[in-house]
């Protein structure tokens, strides 16, 4: 189900002016602390009034200032979880997760019905304040599925836990869209988190919509590290599974060829998102001999940002995918790289993150 929003706000000197489209699968917005992403998100739930625009989804009008349209909160049919759980702690599992569908008069599904789904299965009688922070943010998701949205928004919702809490939730979140088709309009200022789950990508700074468009665009696209971040800038592949061998090496089918990466936890045929950091990519002129690196990919330069310091991204077409590499200015000098150039991308196995691969979810790439 597609959302359209066209809105502007005066926020005490912050100016919101943001006009998007959000087709179906994962809509992330994404940009630094301040750039409006959760003011966007309150928006389209109803918390927060813009001054002008309009806000629908579907063939719904869910805000309209020439029409004076704002459907109250309640009527709105959409899921909202916060980045804090907000479970009632006065209710077990059970009755936290039939809440919402209660006082929305919505919702005919069971809390046995999300168990499963979310891993919440064995945690239905327990009282709140015995869950993880993991556990907790689970059944606020599981919440906003009972009242059976049109549309789930979710606001940062992994930015109050910790590594290893995140790590245990994202394969719940990449498996809730995969089994529910539900179209999700998700906040985050996390890298990984966009590259795991994203569909399609709103770009935000300073209030303003700087870019949209599919990961494979954004994400690999030089002139779009200012806003996603040198650190942070890299690519994401689309993958098979197509060996898994003793020695705990998971052999995978890209576009150019074939990587290595350390055991992954999938069967052979399974399809996967790889997120390729700019900073672990390695260029050389010619095929590499007697290296401990595994993966080596024939690629070509398309194209080249120099910074005001030593440091170059290089865009590279890799088969049907792009990656991006991040080298010095000297290195890129001696290669006498340029648009064309043919030479070899090489790749660490162990440089790629266990909470870098997700299972299940190329579309959009």
């Amino acid at each position: 189900m597609t959302l359209s929003v066209d809105i502007a706000r005066d926020l005490g000197g912050f100016r919101l002016e943001t006009q998007f489209d959000a087709p179906d699968g994962v809509t992330v917005l994404f940009g630094r602390s301040g750039s409006g992403k959760s003011s966007v998100v309150k928006s389209v739930a109803g918390l927060l009034t813009p001054d002008r625009g309009r806000v629908r989804l579907g063939d719904r009008t869910l805000f309209d200032t020439r029409t004076r349209t704002n459907v109250p909160v309640h009527k709105r049919r959409l899921g909202y979880v916060f980045q804090d759980s907000r479970l009632f702690p006065h209710l077990n599992v059970r009755d936290n997760l039939c809440y919402t569908a209660r006082v929305t008069g919505r919702g005919s599904r069971r809390p046995e019905d999300v168990g499963d789904l979310l891993g919440i299965s064995h945690l239905l009688d327990r009282k709140t304040h015995a869950l993880s922070g993991g556990e907790a943010q689970r059944v606020a998701i599981g919440r906003a599925l009972l009242s059976q949205p049109d549309m789930l928004l979710m606001d940062e919702p992994l930015a109050s836990l910790d590594g290893p809490r995140k790590a245990e939730i994202l394969p719940y979140l990449e498996t809730l869209r995969r089994e529910t088709g539900l179209s999700i309009l998700y906040v985050t200022h996390n890298m990984a988190e966009v590259a795991r789950l994203a569909t399609h990508i709103v770009l935000l700074e300073n209030g303003c919509v700087v870019r949209s468009g599919a990961p494979s665009e954004l994400l690999t696209d030089p002139d779009m590290v200012r806003v996603l971040g040198v650190r942070d800038a890299g690519a994401v592949l689309s993958a098979k599974v197509v060996a898994q061998p003793e020695d705990g090496i998971s052999e995978l089918l890209v576009s150019a060829g074939r990587l290595f990466l350390p055991a992954i936890d999938a069967p052979v045929g399974a399809e996967l998102r790889v997120r390729i950091l700019a900073q672990d990519v390695m260029l050389s002129a010619t095929r590499p001999a007697g290296l401990s690196a595994l993966n080596i990919l024939p690629v070509q330069v398309l194209a080249l940002r120099r910074g005001d310091g030593p440091g170059v991204i290089v865009q590279l077409q890799a088969g049907q995918d792009r990656l991006l590499a991040r080298v010095t200015r000297r290195s890129a000098d001696a290669m006498g790289l340029a648009p064309g150039t043919a030479c070899y991308a090489v790749m660490k196995s162990v440089a790629v993150s266990p909470t870098d691969i997700a299972v299940g979810l190329q579309s959009g790439l």
